[in-house]
């Protein structure tokens, strides 16, 4: 064997042996590129055994090759010792818990708290109140025009209208079945629009106040009996 075989036979032995131990990507090993100190030495102590067996003059240049190739070979190595997906070459955070997501970078993702899922309002429930013609005669007979029971009537309610807690209030009429529907949708949103601008000539504040008709389509009672027709001939305030 020359004299170039006989130095490079250590350091074949050294990165072979090395080598085979050494992390693979999986970090299934226990040497890896953060363990070179611990590479060098074996690196050195083999080289220095297999140097001495030719001679004592080869056994301390053989195991100064040996370190310096045991810890090239395992700082060469591309291991994951924190086992979360990022080689240790790349890694900037080396020591992250297990199960820790981290960024490409090897580091913890910063973690946030869930969105709170913020409750659908609740719609305030409107009240309700019913003025027909089974107490008093609102309306002449077909007619649009508020009789004197009538106003009286809406001047009492006027305080309550007229309370803060109270932001709008929508007037609605409604017709029994004597005559067309066509006539009747049109009776309705007269008597209606009546009612609504006495409440304001009365004090109630323009923009809290709405009408609209529904004409006979919309009955509480039988149209059959004139009990009935009483009932369905009305006019309701919706406070929200």
């Amino acid at each position: 064997m020359n004299v170039m075989s006989k130095a490079a036979l250590p350091l074949l032995v050294v990165t072979g042996l090395l080598g085979g131990c050494a992390t693979h990507s999986d970090g299934s090993a226990p040497l890896n590129q953060r363990t070179w100190p611990l590479c060098s030495l074996l690196g050195g102590l083999v080289g220095g055994g297999l140097g001495a067996i030719e001679s004592s003059s080869w056994a301390a240049g053989a195991g100064a090759a040996g370190a310096i190739v045991g810890g090239l070979v395992c700082y060469a190595q591309d291991g994951d010792q924190d086992d979360d997906g990022v080689f240790d070459r790349r890694d900037r955070c080396p020591d992250t818990p297990a199960a820790t997501p981290v960024n490409h970078m090897g580091c913890p993702v910063p973690q946030y708290p869930p969105a709170q899922t913020q409750p659908e309002p609740v719609a305030a429930t409107a009240q309700v109140i019913t003025l027909d013609d089974q107490g008093q005669v609102l309306f002449a007979f077909n007619s649009a025009e508020l009789n004197t029971g009538a106003q009286q009537r809406l001047q009492s309610l006027l305080p309550k209208l007229n309370d803060p807690s109270v932001v709008s209030v929508k007037v609605i009429g409604h017709t029994d079945s004597v005559g067309s529907d066509a006539y009747n949708q049109g009776l309705s949103e007269r008597r209606a629009s009546s009612v609504a601008e006495y409440l304001i000539s009365q004090g109630l504040a323009p923009q809290k106040v709405t009408s609209q008709g529904r004409g006979e389509s919309e009955p509480v009672a039988d149209n059959d009996t004139d009990g009935g027709r009483a009932q369905n001939r009305r006019v309701e305030l919706h406070l929200n």
